[in-house]
């Protein structure tokens, strides 16, 4: 393989094609949310940047935030925070916290793994805490009775930002599959109880024990003034780790979008829509997301479908929003939108909603909105709200 001086380091000719297997590596995109209290039962899963979610069972409450402190000088402009609210102090023996992002199957084929080909992984990242010591990274092959392996870094200086640099050894045993389930899982521990760090870190790919997934692993929650930062997350096939790949906003938000595709992003997503025509226009108030669609209106009901901004992995589950604060008498809740009735009983009012995606075709959706009118002129009918659409790994 031809090798290419890049920014002063000998690295192989893929540096020029797409090599981070991360997506929303450098924490710019947040759909859901950008703050959220994390705790068990509370905000786990994906609640803040897209791609990115917490598992845990620990007494623990922390801030997860996106977060402007970067590193000087390295080109990023975001980076996730946790910020511990809650601490435990005694940590049990089956407690833990992991930070996860999760990769599709067919997103993986380069790697070779599974056979004699089979490829190193190169993972980097920027980190920064006030709690020094030892952290473990985890990588979970999903596809092969959970086969597993971990590596430590350390943390020496506190509230200090660090490149850290760790290469996975190659896994001739178990391919993964070739399609769009969760086949590998890259965990960042931050707490693990005797349950997970009483034996011996698993260097080397084996199937997964307990007790060796994350043996010295610090307890990043044992003090309220504990804060954890990482940014410039980057996987990629080989022992080199390469500068970072940047891409474009756009770039990166249509990555995430394939997962997970939010009206309300970047800020509160305002939409309205006249039923007596044959075109729908949507839009929020920062311009940053507009739809087309069509729309026709029978028996007080407004049918519109509309094409979302990318296809998604799958068919994705649909929720519609609506902020009660939006229009002046309208208490429907966030689970309904708000409708302007009909000839004859012109209000603001809660309106029932039916929302699907079409079978099969995971890049369209379709919606009911019920003005609770039978009134069938559709002359004075407006809708204003919004959805959220979930293809998670």
């Amino acid at each position: 393989m031809a090798l290419t001086k890049v920014d002063q380091t000998m690295v192989s000719d893929q540096v020029f094609g797409r090599r981070n297997l991360i997506i929303n590596g450098d924490m710019r995109v947040a759909q859901r949310a950008t703050s959220a209290a994390v705790s068990n039962g509370t905000n786990e899963g994906y609640a803040t940047l897209d791609r990115w979610r917490h598992g845990l069972n620990n007494a623990a409450v922390a801030t997860v935030s996106q977060s402007t402190t970067v590193p000087t000088g390295e080109g990023f402009a975001n980076s996730m925070k946790i910020d511990v609210t809650t601490a435990d102090t005694s940590v049990a023996s089956n407690d833990f916290w992991v930070m996860v992002t999760k990769l599709e199957g067919q997103d993986l084929q380069r790697i070779k793994k599974g056979t004699s080909n089979a490829e190193k992984l190169t993972l980097s990242f920027w980190v920064r805490s006030t709690k020094t010591g030892v952290y473990v990274v985890e990588l979970v092959d999903n596809d092969n009775s959970s086969r597993a392996v971990s590596l430590s870094y350390t943390i020496a200086s506190a509230d200090t930002w660090q490149k850290v640099e760790l290469t996975f050894p190659a896994d001739t045993t178990g391919v993964f599959d070739n399609n769009n389930e969760a086949s590998l899982e890259i965990a960042w521990w931050l707490v693990g109880g005797s349950n997970y760090t009483s034996g011996t870190l698993a260097t080397t790919w084996a199937s997964q024990t307990d007790a060796n997934r994350a043996v010295g692993q610090v307890n990043l929650f044992d003090s309220t003034s504990n804060e954890y930062y990482i940014t410039g997350v980057q996987l990629e096939v080989g022992d080199n780790a390469t500068p970072f790949e940047h891409l474009t906003i756009g770039e990166e938000l249509a990555l995430c979008q394939r997962y997970f595709v939010s009206t309300a992003y970047p800020n509160n997503f305002q939409a309205t829509h006249g039923v007596n025509g044959n075109e729908m226009a949507a839009y929020n108030t920062d311009g940053y997301w507009l739809y087309q669609g069509i729309s026709y209106y029978e028996n007080g009901y407004a049918h519109d479908q509309f094409q979302l901004p990318v296809a998604m992995r799958t068919r994705p589950t649909p929720t519609p929003y609506a902020p009660n604060s939006l229009v002046s008498g309208y208490t429907g809740g966030s689970t309904k939108l708000a409708a302007y009735g009909m000839t004859g009983g012109a209000e603001w009012r809660a309106a029932d909603i039916s929302l699907y995606t079409w079978a099969g075709t995971p890049a369209c959706a379709s919606f009911r909105v019920d003005y609770g009118s039978t009134d069938e002129d559709g002359t004075e009918g407006m809708w204003i709200g919004g959805f959220e659409f979930d293809a998670e790994l």
